[in-house]
């Protein structure tokens, strides 16, 4: 059980049998009342945020989630296939689940899977991913003096904005829960 002053950013709890992250904490301290906490509660089954407020000593259910790591094999539009890499079972997932991750979905790329109740909820990435750039446009002479950023395509698709010294083939990482540029691989 969880006090509301334990719900920091990250958090996993449960509410209403519901497993849910905080996704932002902020306390208010009042003069002999005590706190109260406003939170952000990230539903981890279907997505949906909702502010939360909790006074005093009231306690929160700690939710049981379950990580366990997974290979990526291939995905066939709706459908994304991995394999354990343990016992080599394969499973599937609806894309619903996998969600914004796959972006960065490589084949044979192991990743970490939340289970709640036995069943996926969750498709947990690295901080930071490395992906090959595979279009750029070339720099335009003159350009390179100032921070002029440009479109680059990923091996996985992905676009994203990158400086200009960035050209086809380099290796760059891409910072997975904002999906911006952070640096090229030295």
């Amino acid at each position: 059980m969880y006090q509301p002053t334990d719900l920091k950013k990250g958090v996993v709890c449960q509410i209403d049998g519901k497993p849910y992250r905080v996704v932002e904490y902020g306390q208010k301290v009042m003069g002999r009342g005590g706190s109260i906490v406003n939170v952000k509660l990230k539903n981890l089954i279907d997505g949906s945020v909702i502010p939360k407020t909790f006074k005093g000593q009231e306690r929160i259910e700690a939710a049981e989630v379950n990580n366990k790591t997974a290979q990526y094999l291939y995905n066939d539009g709706d459908k994304f296939y991995f394999m354990d890499p343990v016992s080599f079972e394969q499973f599937e997932l609806a894309a619903e689940i996998v969600d914004d991750a796959s972006k960065y979905l490589k084949e044979g790329d192991e990743l970490n899977l939340q289970f709640f109740d036995g069943r996926v909820i969750n498709v947990e990435l690295p901080k930071n991913k490395y992906l090959e750039v595979t279009y750029t446009e070339d720099v335009v002479k003159g350009d390179t003096t100032s921070s002029v950023l440009k479109d680059a395509t990923l091996e996985t698709g992905l676009v994203v904005k990158v400086p200009a010294f960035i050209k086809q083939g380099d290796i760059i990482s891409v910072d997975t829960s904002t999906g911006e540029y952070r640096e090229r691989k030295k």
